[in-house]
């Protein structure tokens, strides 16, 4: 009877979810659902190489981009709950539920925040060949040629189409949207001059703009970029008003252990406090903006809201 007892205890005890004791004991999957390349990409690899030795085991990025993000993070939404498989959001994740008449997860519901992890403006720029240096310049054209400027952003449902719709919708003008599957396949259009404007992330603009490949009309956030001082907010610049942040947090899916999550808080959030990876960080154009899960969900809820609101007011579809 003894035996049956510990036996019976024995497979208890493997049934049982991963506790922060044994976690990690194999390879850590995060999903980018985005590109390779592109601006949640970078920071993904940074963390993927600056948090691996703390966690003592690897990290694997996987990208699955598509749908405005929903594919990779619908599958990290059906995943199980073990701390294994986790998913980087950007501003995206709360802006497609408003976008798409049917989603496969609920964007708050479905998922357990780990935490937020950095923060950055856009930076509006363009190709050369449109003649334009300033915003004031840039309207004169737009509103000379309505729907003949093409825009383009990393997919439909992306922060970039809605961060564009915003400012077609405060600046009065019309651009013609064109979606693509990724930040970085927008931007080598983008400098080959297929299309000619686009809001992109600081990794993506800072070489071209060094290069002289693109111009840089303003940022859009409320304060000027450190890196970019030389260059304009876009209430400075004549869209009063105006103002976007994108960020990036984790996510895992609904149900996951709190002893693990809050492991992988701690653990992140002392790799995000190292000056090393500070300065990785502010090189790719963001800066770390830590949270706990808590603050994250918030964070999550309220900008949720006021992209829905940002939708209806444009009017902004997928298409």
């Amino acid at each position: 009877m003894k035996k049956i007892a510990l036996a019976a205890l024995a497979l208890l005890a493997f049934a049982l979810p991963a506790s922060a004791d044994t976690y990690p004991s194999k390879p850590v999957k995060i999903i980018v659902p985005f590109g390779p390349g592109g601006f949640t990409d970078v920071v993904a690899r940074i963390l993927q190489k600056e948090l691996a030795p703390v966690l003592g085991q690897p990290i694997i990025i996987e990208n699955r981009p598509g749908a405005g993000s929903t594919i990779g993070t619908d599958a990290v939404a059906k995943s199980p709950p073990d701390g294994y498989t986790l998913v980087m959001v950007s501003t995206t994740h709360v802006i497609s539920p408003h976008l798409y008449k049917t989603m496969p997860y609920d964007p708050i519901r479905d998922f357990q925040p780990v935490m937020k992890l950095v923060e950055g403006p856009y930076v509006m720029v363009v190709h050369p060949s449109l003649g334009v240096s300033t915003v004031k310049e840039f309207l004169a054209v737009a509103k000379r040629k309505p729907g003949e400027i093409f825009f383009a952003s990393s997919g439909n449902g992306s922060s970039q189409h809605l961060v564009g719709a915003l400012f077609m919708e405060m600046a009065g003008v019309k651009l013609t949207h064109v979606p693509y599957k990724g930040s970085n396949a927008a931007m080598q259009d983008l400098l080959g001059g297929q299309v000619k404007v686009s809001f992109v992330g600081m990794p993506n603009a800072i070489p071209n703009l060094a290069s002289g490949k693109l111009r840089a009309l303003a940022v859009t956030t409320r304060k000027r970029s450190s890196d970019l001082p030389g260059v304009p907010t876009m209430d400075e610049a004549g869209v009063k008003g105006y103002e976007a942040t994108i960020w990036l947090g984790m996510l895992a899916p609904k149900g996951t252990p709190r002893e693990i999550v809050e492991k992988l808080n701690a653990d992140i959030r002392k790799v995000l406090a190292d000056p090393e990876a500070n300065k990785l960080m502010h090189k790719a154009g963001v800066e770390v903006s830590t949270s706990t899960p808590a603050e994250f969900e918030a964070l999550m809820q309220s900008e949720l809201d006021r992209w829905g609101q940002v939708v209806r007011e444009t009017g902004a579809v997928v298409n």
